[in-house]
């Protein structure tokens, strides 16, 4: 049985919505763990911890992505603060939450703490989580959603060389919607952030697609101009 959380203080802790997407299911995931501790045993929340006294709440997020997956360079952004007082049954816990994109190939899963287990889920299959976990889960997809049309943040979810082909699926899956082909592909490179590779796809059934990099450096000298990303 876990021990109660003080009562008489506010405890901070961060948690963080890492997404990821499935280039060969064409899906978008989320990174969830089974807890090993009450409350809520056994069932899956999304990954997260109190916050050291001797760190900053940035650092916090940060070291619980790095528990995780042993990476530290991970697009991550604050969310929101959620303080409901009930939303822990052993005490007052306010948490200051996250979301993260990153690539689910560049890494193995490294459960730690009171985990017990870490896996990928499809964000259409969730449909409850423990603590107010699945709220948070809402709150961060549509801010990825809105966030996604005016921030090339998508990239963070592809592999550094990508088709336009898994460009366009990415875009489709979070929205939930379909682009027309040529449109989608003339908008985008009109954008001239695109660096088009001397490569092709390896290892497909079907006719080898070139292969793309997202130029940041580009895009940032672009921002000073005025440039404005919008899907």
């Amino acid at each position: 049985m876990a021990n109660p959380i003080d009562r008489s203080i506010i405890n901070i802790s961060v948690d963080c919505v890492i997404f990821g997407f499935d280039e060969n299911e064409i899906d978008l995931k989320v990174l969830l763990i089974e807890r090993g501790e009450e409350p809520f045993f056994g069932q899956m929340a999304l990954p997260g911890d109190l916050v050291n006294i001797d760190e900053n709440i940035d650092e916090s997020a940060k070291r619980v992505l790095r528990e995780l997956t042993g990476l530290d360079d991970i697009f991550l952004e604050q969310l929101f603060t959620f303080g409901n007082i009930t939303r822990h049954p052993l005490g007052r816990v306010v948490t200051v939450t996250y979301y993260a994109l990153i690539k689910p190939s560049d890494f193995d899963l490294l459960p730690s703490g009171f985990a017990t287990m870490a896996e990928w889920r499809s964000i259409s299959e969730i449909r409850e989580l423990a603590f107010d976990h699945f709220k948070i889960l809402s709150t961060a997809l549509t801010r990825l959603k809105g966030k996604i049309r005016y921030q090339p943040i998508g990239f963070n979810l592809l592999p550094e060389k990508f088709t336009l082909t898994q460009l366009q699926s990415l875009y489709e899956t979070i929205l939930d919607t379909d682009f027309d082909k040529r449109n989608f592909r003339k908008k985008i490179l009109s954008m001239d952030m695109l660096i088009p590779l001397n490569e092709k796809q390896k290892g497909v059934a079907h006719r080898a697609a070139r292969l793309y990099k997202f130029d940041m450096e580009r895009y940032d000298k672009l921002q000073t101009l005025g440039f404005n990303f919008a899907l």
